[in-house]
């Protein structure tokens, strides 16, 4: 049976039900204190470039694409992507469909000085104390996911807590519903799959881009794989990428970020 966008959501609220449990939100707060004096690496600003930025993104599995590298170790991978250029690294931390962990966001800060994505479904506050405290830069919210009250009240908590968000839509509806919160989004996601039957598409990225105002930055996220495919969208308007299938089953993901982003030399990592 096919995964549905629902099932997803069902699966994090079980989660949350537990783990709330076992891991006060004081104790994440002590934590988050704790990371006061650790530099922040400003997510929304890192794909500024003049060029198309590339969002590099560590998973193990996927409900579409199945076992993707399940052994791939974190540390490993986020350097290899730092040294072939990426503007940024998205960790899914989704534990039952993705193979994701919380340990895997908190190593990945350890190992790369690039800001961090948290990817993962976000539809309660505690999330954004558990982003925070194992070292996210920034935080996906899912418009399909959430309410509008909920959207703003999550978007606003990740102000408070110094945490970019990249707010995604996949249809006019949830593009319409983004420009019309009573907060600022400054970072759009462009989700070319369709979470409801999993078909991929370019043409949302095109089709919905021309109703992006001026000033925000759009990440076209899904079904890239290509550096044509990159430059196409370079040329109308897009801002970053996020790339995860393909760079995680190259047998080179440095090499694979590398000619993605148009990297010429390795960066240091």
């Amino acid at each position: 049976m096919a995964v549905r966008l629902d099932d997803l959501i069902d699966a994090t609220r079980d989660r949350l039900e537990r783990v709330k449990r076992e891991v006060p939100l004081a104790e994440l707060e002590r934590a988050i204190e704790q990371r006061t004096t650790l530099e922040g690496r400003p997510f929304a600003e890192a794909l500024s470039r003049p060029w198309t930025s590339v969002i590099a993104e560590y998973k193990r599995r996927s409900p579409s694409a199945g076992e993707i590298r399940p052994d791939a170790g974190v540390v490993d991978i986020v350097r290899a992507y730092e040294r072939g250029g990426a503007a940024a690294v998205s960790i899914l931390t989704e534990e039952r469909h993705f193979g994701g962990s919380l340990a895997d966001l908190r190593d990945a800060r350890a190992a790369t000085d690039l800001p961090l994505l948290r990817k993962d479904f976000t539809v309660d506050p505690y999330q954004l104390y558990e982003a925070k405290a194992y070292g996210a830069d920034a935080v996906l919210l899912v418009v399909g996911s959430l309410k509008r009250r909920d959207l703003e009240e999550l978007h606003q908590l990740a102000d408070d807590l110094d945490l970019d968000a990249l707010v995604e839509v996949h249809d006019e509806e949830e593009l319409e519903t983004v420009l019309e919160i009573d907060v600022d989004v400054d970072v759009i996601g462009i989700n070319n799959r369709d979470l409801a039957d999993f078909s991929v598409s370019l043409d949302t990225t095109f089709e919905l881009l021309t109703d992006v105002p001026a000033g925000k930055t759009v990440v076209s996220e899904s079904g890239i794989s290509q550096r044509a495919q990159i430059e196409e969208l370079e040329r109308v308007g897009v801002d970053a990428v996020l790339i995860g299938e393909t760079v995680m089953r190259a047998p080179d993901p440095e090499g694979a970020v590398r000619e993605l982003s148009g990297s010429e030399e390795p960066t240091q990592a």
